[in-house]
């Protein structure tokens, strides 16, 4: 069920679509547990080398700012070692404070005007839009640099109320040069439809973390090289 104000895709629809090969081929993005102190930089440190990661997102809850630039600072510097872009979830200002290379923003985390403005013409902001075809334009009209579709497939990560089904990203793919993000659920398992609708980043969280990152990583990219 969708509450898209411009009504529900017809399934058929991705049926007359296949990826695009003029698009960038799709890419991994890492998401970060809830639990990012202890021996994560190590286990963070495993996945990046494991194989080719796009961009990672720090995501923590419930902790205060200077607190989260601390356990944010050794993630970052692993990944500006490894050419990976550094995303902060949810807070402009922590990412403006850390000099990320961009925020992730839910639809009650602030506009992407706003976020622009903080954090200069060179951020990455990405949008979270559930199942919506019109937050999504909406997003994009704001100036994000790409729109996050899901939760595609059940997941413990976050409370999921919006199911989208894979053709949304076959019919952004087919209208808009704007990158998206395939989120939710995802593992080596399921990955490959998403794929071929013409996702451009899979970002995967309790797939990887759940257990052997450095083994999830490498089946990921199996997926991703097909």
């Amino acid at each position: 069920m969708t509450d898209d104000p411009l009504g529900p895709l017809d399934p058929d629809f991705a049926v007359s679509f296949t990826r695009d090969q003029r698009r960038p081929p799709c890419q991994l993005y890492l998401v970060s547990p809830l639990e990012v102190g202890g021996d994560f930089p190590d286990r963070l440190a495993r996945a990046l080398d494991a194989g080719p990661v796009a961009a990672f997102q720090f995501r923590v809850k419930d902790v205060d700012q200077h607190i989260a630039a601390k356990l944010a600072e050794p993630l970052q510097r692993l990944c500006s070692d490894r050419e990976v872009a550094f995303i902060v979830n949810d807070s402009i200002a922590l990412a403006k404070r850390l000099g990320a290379d961009g925020v992730h923003l839910g639809q009650d985390d602030g506009d992407p005007r706003e976020a622009r403005d903080a954090l200069g013409p060179n951020a990455q902001i990405g949008v979270t839009c559930h199942d919506s075809r019109h937050l999504a334009m909406e997003a994009g009209e704001a100036g994000a640099d790409y729109v996050a579709f899901g939760a595609f497939y059940p997941t413990t990560t976050k409370e999921v109320q919006h199911r989208p089904e894979p053709v949304i990203l076959s019919w952004w793919s087919a209208v808009f040069e704007l990158p998206s993000v395939a989120i939710g659920g995802i593992t080596p398992a399921n990955a490959a439809p998403l794929v071929a609708s013409g996702a451009d980043f899979l970002a995967v969280s309790g797939s990887v973390w759940g257990g052997d990152e450095a083994a999830a990583v490498r089946a990921f990219g199996e997926v991703l090289a097909r």
